[in-house]
């Protein structure tokens, strides 16, 4: 799949293309089912699909400050679209000019003049340019001006997650921040996941037995409620079984949240410096402070014992 960062890198000689445009943080079931149907509108027009996105998020622009947590970053939505049959994804900056285009303007900009848009394939609530003020019946009437079609999907999809709410990016940030990592997989129709670097923590892991890769997240990411979650840590190529802990260590009287993952029965692992993946399977229980670091030290072997039958039950 190509990558293209800013309207710049799009080849010159680019031909006609089918467009989906949308933040698509997390690619969820209801993406999923606009970016396959772009995908199967492209191979039945014999051209590529192209999914348009945007950095930083366009409320962070809009509303500096008001960066909502981030479900995925671009790599990872860029590796999700790809396993969609996507053909190529186009990250626009955002950056406060590009937000001053009108709609008539970005249409003329993006999907005009540098995509060659054949087809445009939206959700219909689909908003665009300068203070959102299009949408798709704009959108539709300026397809007949310039020579593409406009199909609105209808994304709503829903289940037992957030009690019936139609599945979207705003319910599954609101799921992961209460720690309810399975309503969030229903809606991501995969573990919510966590990247970041492996760096060194305070070691209290490995003197007590349960050595963890403290990984430092990518910024803006929508971290779990603090607790202890089974899960799978992704490093080398390789899913270990992983007992996961997010929180403040309040035994040790620590300050900084972090996120930690301890990979199951494996021993001697050197993963300091490696990018790695956690993926939350499922919520085991709160943080919480014991009366002695013996009474810990058996919780932390019930934990391991809970999240390894998990695991197991999943796989």
């Amino acid at each position: 799949m190509q990558r293209w960062r800013g309207l710049e890198d799009i080849p010159e000689d680019w031909g006609r293309s089918v467009v989906t445009i949308g933040s698509y943080d997390g690619v969820h079931r209801g993406h999923q089912l606009i970016i396959r149907h772009a995908v199967e509108r492209a191979r039945e027009l014999g051209v590529p699909s192209v999914v348009v996105t945007f950095d930083p998020h366009p409320s962070e622009v809009v509303r500096p400050g008001s960066h909502p947590p981030l479900l995925a970053p671009h790599h990872r939505r860029a590796e999700l679209m790809t396993e969609l049959g996507v053909d190529a994804v186009l990250i626009l900056p955002f950056t406060t000019e590009f937000s001053k285009l009108s709609p008539a303007e970005f249409v003329v900009k993006v999907l005009v003049d540098r995509l060659h848009a054949k087809a445009v394939v939206e959700g219909p609530n689909f908003r665009f340019g300068h203070k959102a003020a299009g949408n798709v019946e704009f959108l539709t009437a300026q397809g007949k001006v310039y020579d593409f079609e406009v199909e609105v999907v209808d994304l709503v999809v829903r289940g037992e997650a957030g009690g019936g709410e139609p599945f979207s990016s705003t319910l599954t940030r609101r799921l992961v921040g209460a720690g309810d990592v399975a309503g969030a997989a229903e809606i991501l129709g995969r573990p919510h996941r966590v990247e970041g670097v492996v760096v060194r923590g305070a070691q209290r892991g490995r003197e007590l037995g349960f050595p963890t890769a403290n990984v430092e997240t990518l910024p803006h990411t929508a971290i779990p409620a603090d607790g202890v979650y089974a899960g799978w840590l992704h490093a080398a190529g390789e899913a270990m079984p992983a007992a996961i802990s997010v929180g403040t260590n309040p035994q040790f009287d620590g300050t900084e949240r972090t996120v930690e993952a301890y990979a199951i029965d494996r021993v001697g692992l050197d993963l300091y410096g490696l990018h790695v993946a956690v993926d939350f399977l499922a919520f085991v229980r709160g943080q919480a402070k014991f009366d002695s670091l013996e009474g810990l030290l058996e919780q932390m072997a019930q934990d391991v014992k809970r999240c390894r039958e998990l695991v197991a039950a999943a796989e």
